[in-house]
Parts: structure tokens; C-alpha cells; sequence
């Protein structure tokens, strides 16, 4: 498979040919738990319907540190990549792999013994919580291997791969798909076995991707004798991957204050939100493409040191993610109501889902400038600031909304109005914090 050309060419045609594969792979890993939703809301009942979704905000927050990980782990072997160093590669590869791999068996134990404990936090309804506590388990089985993976994607889109990685989660996918339907309607199982379903799907998507790193002749190999911790390369993985994955966590973790809120609701506002929260992962994940696309570019300009180039691909990327934005969210608005019925079955299931839509619609378009800022200061090498800038823009004022404007008024759009508040304020510092940062590193001569 041609790989994509990231240090000469048009920015706007390698840009756009790097993330599409990659947009259909980060659609692809969404599909893992958007149908566990879609499987127990049509065939099983709302309750399991709700189960499942109560552990979204969780799910999303282990998934999203990480990815994020991965994400590290693409900008380190991108620099690596662009500096020419074929020894660089290869130690930050194999202590990427021992990294990724201890979280993700880190997350898994974590899920597996507070489980109860974190739902409880959040609130979770008593008829939902059995089945939440045991999704969330099962499903937290695949971590490990869901960790495995997003290191592999990290290294092949960082060697401007991004093909394989899709065709590798088609795969998983569709089987993913066909275990929920057999678990849920051939062995009348429910929020238990799109888990299992899921967990088993992961781990067949780790497996591909490992199995091709093996069988690699260039610098990218994966050579299992040779996986250990390298100190200078861990340390640039860690001081990439866990600011990234923590930038994931962080929204997670101010979503938590957002799903308590929508808790204080019943039951049917509960699953209409789980149902409608869907249409922000996917077009979330779309835009994400761009963002990877934005870190990879520019760290493998830099490291190359075409660092003209590293400010285009921010501004190419960034507009490639505001029309994604604009036009799915766009869709939504004009066909919410058919997504929400793949996922519910009863009109007041899709009604409550809509009043999410509403807002949310109009909003995808400007979280953007933010999360495009964010990735090109990594790509510079700079992760810390901006994810203290995320800390302070989208958790805390979050938390700050929930607790003064939604508490005073206690509606639905009251709650969900903090994101495109917060996603403008957040955006407008990290463009400001990126700009600075791309100054001064055009009059250095080090490489980070």
C-alpha cells in the first residue's frame, strides 16, 4: 500500500488522503460500542439500553487515554521518522509497545474493581446499575488489546500508513457486529454480550495489527526479542502519549459532571441521552482524523525541519475539520430523528435524544480551533501547556456551568449549551498558546 507523502507535495491532497482511511478506522473503533447500543436497544429492552449507555462516559474515558496514548506514541515515531534515525525508531517502537500495554492492563484491573464504585459516582439509576457494572467489566477485558492496537495505528499512520489499519478494524468490525447480533438474539443475552462481543473483537484487531508490525522489513518492524524500556524514548512517548491521553481523559472526566446532571433526570431522558451521545462520538471521531493528520505532519516537518510547513498543515487540517463539523452536524439536524431510531424504539426515547441534537448540531463546528491548536503544538512538541489550557477551559468551567447556570434553570439546554461556550473559550487559548509556541520554534535551530 502507497504511503502518503508528509515532508513534500500538496498539503491539501496528502492531508485529505492521509485521514480519510484513518476517519473510516476512528468510525470503525466507534462502532465497537455504538452497536452494543443500537444491538440492545433494538432487540433487548431501553433498560439494557440505558445500562449500556450509563457506562459511556466511563468507557470514553479509559478508551480516550488510550487512544491518546497512541496518539503519542504517532508523534514520537513521526519525529523519529523525520530526523532519519532508524535506531530512534526502533527503541521508541518497542517501548511504546511495553508502555501502551501496561496501561492498558492497568485500566482493565481498574474497571474490573471499582467498577461499582465509579457508577455509583456517577449516579447511575438502580434499575440500570447490574447491568451497567456488568458491561463495564466484560467490556474492560478488551482494554489491553484496544491499547495494543492504537499503539500499531500510532506507528503505521506515523510511517504515513493508514490503510492497513482500517482494512485490520473492518475485519474486526464486522465481526464485532455479527457476535453482538448471536449473543444478544440467538443466546438472549444483553448488556453482557455486546461486552463480550466487543472485548473478543479488540482483541482480533490487536492481533492483525501486531501480526503485520512482525512481519515489517523496515525501520517500523516489530521484533518481539528486542521489546524493552528505553529511557530516552520512553521518556519522549510519556512526555507525548500521557499529556494526549490525559487531554482525552479530561473531557471524559468533565463529561462525568455532565452525565450526573443528566442522571437527575428518568429514565427515558437517560437513554434518549445515551442514544443522541452517539452522534457526538461519531462525529467527533470524524474530525479526530484531522487532528491526527495535524500532529503527524507536523511533527515529521519538524523533525525534518521543512518547518514552513508545519503552520500550512495546521491551517489545512483545521479547515478539513470545520467542514466536517458543519456538514454532519448539519445531517443531524435535518435527520436526527432516523439516526436516533437505529438506536430506540420508543418515540419518547427519540424525543429526548432530539433535544440533545438541537444543540449539539450547531455546535461540532467549533470545537475545532481547539482541538486542531492542540494537536499542532504537539506536533512541535509541546503537550503540557495546552493540556493544563484543556484542564482549566473544559473541565473546570464545565464544572463551574453544572453547578451555577444548569443549576439554576435545571433544563436540557441549559446542560448542554456548556460545550460550544466552552469549546470557543478553550480554542481561542490554545490558538493563542499554538501561535506563540510556532513563533519562537521557527528561530530555534534544536530539534525537541
Amino acid at each position: 500500500m502507497k504511503k502518503i507523502e508528509m515532508t513534500t507535495g500538496s498539503l491539501w491532497k496528502n492531508i485529505l488522503l492521509f485521514s480519510l482511511p484513518l476517519m473510516l478506522t476512528q468510525l470503525l473503533e466507534v462502532l465497537f460500542n455504538l452497536s452494543d447500543v443500537a444491538v440492545v436497544g433494538k432487540f433487548a429492552s431501553y433498560q439494557a439500553l440505558g445500562s449500556v449507555g450509563s457506562t459511556s462516559t466511563l468507557v470514553t474515558l479509559f478508551a480516550g487515554f488510550l487512544i491518546g496514548m497512541g496518539a503519542g506514541v504517532n508523534v514520537a515515531v513521526a519525529r523519529a521518522l523525520g530526523i532519519g534515525s532508524e535506531e530512534e525508531t526502533e527503541k521508541t517502537i518497542h517501548s511504546a509497545f511495553i508502555i501502551c500495554t501496561i496501561f492498558g492492563v492497568v485500566v482493565c484491573l481498574a474497571c474490573n474493581l471499582f467498577a461499582r464504585q465509579m457508577l455509583e459516582m456517577l449516579n447511575t439509576k438502580e434499575e440500570l446499575m447490574d447491568g451497567a457494572v456488568l458491561y463495564l467489566k466484560i467490556f474492560s477485558l478488551g482494554m489491553p488489546a484496544m491499547a495494543i492496537y492504537n499503539c500499531g495505528n500510532g506507528v503505521m499512520s506515523a510511517a504515513g500508513d493508514t490503510k492497513r489499519p482500517l482494512l485490520y478494524l473492518t475485519i474486526a468490525g464486522a465481526l464485532n457486529v455479527a457476535l453482538n447480533l448471536f449473543f444478544v438474539i440467538g443466546l438472549h443475552m444483553a448488556a453482557d454480550g455486546v461486552a463480550l462481543a466487543s472485548a473478543i473483537a479488540q482483541c482480533v484487531s490487536a492481533a492483525l495489527i501486531v501480526a503485520h508490525l512482525l512481519r515489517r522489513k523496515d525501520s517500523c518492524r516489530l521484533d518481539l526479542r528486542k521489546l524493552r524500556i528505553h529511557k530516552m524514548a520512553s521518556k519522549r512517548i510519556l512526555m507525548m502519549g500521557v499529556p494526549s491521553g490525559l487531554q482525552n481523559a479530561i473531557f471524559a472526566i468533565a463529561n462525568l459532571f455532565v452525565q450526573v446532571g443528566v442522571n437527575s433526570f428518568d429514565a427515558i431522558m437517560v437513554s434518549g441521552n445515551a442514544a443522541a451521545a452517539n452522534a457526538d462520538t461519531l462525529v467527533f471521531n470524524m474530525m479526530a482524523a484531522y487532528y491526527t493528520a495535524c500532529a503527524s505532519f507536523a511533527s515529521r516537518n519538524w523533525g525534518a525541519g521543512n518547518k514552513d510547513r508545519i503552520l500550512k498543515s495546521f491551517y489545512v487540517s483545521l479547515l478539513y475539520a470545520f467542514l466536517t463539523g458543519a456538514l454532519f452536524g448539519g445531517a443531524m439536524l435535518l435527520f436526527g430523528r432516523q439516526f436516533l431510531g437505529l438506536f430506540a424504539n420508543e418515540a419518547a426515547v427519540i424525543d429526548a435524544g432530539m433535544d440533545r441534537l438541537w444543540i449539539m448540531g450547531f455546535s461540532y463546528c467549533v470545537s475545532p480551533l481547539m482541538d486542531a491548536s492542540i494537536a499542532a503544538a504537539r506536533g512541535i512538541g509541546k503537550s503540557i501547556a495546552p493540556t493544563v489550557i484543556v484542564i482549566m477551559g473544559s473541565c473546570v468551567f464545565r464544572v463551574i456551568w453544572i453547578y451555577t447556570i444548569f443549576a439554576y434553570f435545571h433544563t436540557i439546554p441549559s446542560l448542554y449549551l456548556l460545550y460550544i461556550f466552552s469549546w470557543a473559550i478553550t480554542g481561542i487559548a490554545e490558538y493563542i498558546y499554538f501561535r506563540a509556541s510556532y513563533k519562537k520554534c521557527m528561530a530555534e535551530t534544536q530539534l525537541w
